[in-house]
């Protein structure tokens, strides 16, 4: 009798397990955020980029929920708190909203930064992105993963290469920069790497133009017209000359003439003699 009525108990709990339950829906407004795989700011350089005025990033927004058939509006815009770039100076202006086409789950929103505030050269600006809803999204995930630093500026740094070549001499920014415009290459081998002596003969090589740019540069300039580069003479009367790419005029290198050598002489960012 008992294992009778056991089994009804069981009849009746898959009966009622049987039950066609309500369907659960997404029914959720969608957020949208920025999609990197870290929190860390992005470092950029127009150093390595002789002669642009301008480049793009291409900032990848994301949506977190459902696509759909139809385009979306979202807004980017700038934290001004945690931001030193100054508009139209170095970058340009954010359009007032962007649109996420319809069936798309990601899009690339194109921020324009400028290289023509001579400042770049000495210092590092940065400006803070955040994406958030508009009309179409929600703007309730983190603001750690809808805004991203932008760290930029028209500068070098001493590459970790550098002190394996005695032959480059003491490091300087200017002298980084004009080895980039004449060597032909942007590094040179680092000699803890297994077989760097293979490399020796092409490192000299490209050494090897620098010193003759730095040693001939009128020379120089006339034998690399696609390169871009002019020399003109400065107004003030020393019979020095600005060395820059016509493209961008606005980044120039002091080109010194020392009457008692009777030579030109590039100048790095402290004034002093770079030779190699």
């Amino acid at each position: 009798m008992k294992q009778n009525i056991f089994f009804a108990l069981v009849l009746c709990c898959v009966v009622l397990a049987c039950k066609k339950d309500d369907k659960l829906t997404y029914d959720s407004t969608d957020n949208i955020y920025l999609n990197y795989s870290n929190t860390d700011s992005l470092i950029y350089t127009f150093a390595y980029s002789i002669g642009v005025e301008k480049d793009t990033l291409w900032i990848p927004v994301k949506v977190s929920g459902k696509r759909t058939d139809k385009d979306r509006n979202f807004v980017m815009d700038i934290v001004k708190s945690g931001t030193t770039a100054t508009e139209g100076l170095h970058y340009e202006p954010l359009k007032p909203f962007y649109t996420l086409p319809g069936d798309s789950g990601l899009i690339h929103v194109p921020l324009i930064l400028k290289n023509t505030d001579p400042e770049l050269q000495n210092k590092s600006v940065y400006l803070t992105l955040r994406v958030s809803g508009g009309s179409d999204f929600n703007s309730n995930l983190p603001d750690t993963i809808r805004s991203k630093k932008i760290l930029f500026s028209n500068r070098l740094e001493l590459p970790i290469w550098w002190q394996y070549w005695a032959e480059m001499g003491a490091y300087t920014r200017v002298k980084h920069q004009l080895f980039l415009i004449s060597s032909g290459t942007v590094d040179l081998p680092v000699r803890t790497n297994p077989n760097w002596y293979l490399e020796i003969p092409r490192t000299l090589y490209y050494i090897e133009n620098t010193r003759s740019f730095l040693n001939r540069p009128f020379e120089w300039v006339k034998d690399h017209p696609e390169k871009g580069y002019v020399l003109t003479m400065r107004t003030d009367g020393t019979g020095d000359y600005d060395f820059y790419n016509a493209k961008s005029p606005s980044q120039r290198f002091h080109l010194k003439y020392f009457k008692q050598a009777d030579k030109y002489i590039f100048l790095d960012e402290n004034n002093g003699q770079i030779i190699l």
